[in-house]
């Protein structure tokens, strides 16, 4: 059995960053599960399909191509906010888990894998040896956003960005369909104060003393 990771935490916190660094650390693969939202988001809004439409966006859910994950638009505002949308659709995430939980127990190297999201520890990998939650002041993750998008001293900009994230808390951590919550079995990660070397010590200590490594 392949040796999981599972990452979780809203936007902003740096757990991407991190789960890419656990995985080329020991040589695992990684799968960004936001990713697949954002592929079914911007799909749906290159069709021009309603993001009410469940039905529909399910089947765009099935038909997403796993090589475009890196695609560059998906890092987009607009698409972030609709892949927030679909992702409380639970016809879409129906659609998504299967793919996400083949990936876990099977990935490709057949060693380790680690998947960062927002309910990897809690729905797509309960029985992952080693789950980490991040989070961070809402302040920090605003600013460490607007520094990705090249926007940091843009205070509009600041204000705007503030304001998306604290609609996308509300909606991930509100819905019915896995919302966003730490394991009761998750060690809690606060990056506010921590640089994504410090962060990444942190969790490497939780994943050292693990066991099963």
């Amino acid at each position: 059995m392949a040796f999981v990771v599972a990452v979780d935490g809203p936007s902003g916190v740096g757990k991407g960053t991190l789960a890419r660094r656990i995985a080329r650390h020991y040589g695992w693969d990684f799968l960004d599960t936001g990713a697949l939202y954002r592929a079914v988001g911007l799909a749906a809004l290159t069709a021009d399909v309603d993001l009410g439409q469940s039905a529909r966006l399910a089947e765009l859910a099935r038909g997403i191509d796993p090589t475009l994950l890196d695609d560059p638009a998906l890092r987009e505002e607009g698409v972030g906010q609709a892949a927030s949308r679909v992702a409380a659709d639970p016809a879409v995430r129906q659609a998504l888990l299967d793919f996400q939980q083949r990936f876990a127990q099977e990935p490709p190297g057949g060693v380790g894998a680690v998947l960062d999201g927002r309910d990897i520890g809690t729905v797509i990998c309960p029985h992952a040896q080693v789950k980490l939650f991040l989070s961070a002041s809402p302040a920090a993750r605003a600013r460490r956003r607007a520094r990705q998008l090249g926007v940091e001293g843009d205070a509009a900009a600041l204000a705007r960005i503030t304001r998306a994230m604290e609609e996308r808390d509300a909606r991930d951590a509100g819905r019915t369909a896995a919302p966003l919550r730490a394991a009761p079995d998750a060690h809690l990660l606060d990056t506010t104060n921590l640089d994504i070397d410090s962060t990444f010590r942190a969790a490497l200590a939780i994943i050292e003393d693990h066991p099963g490594l």
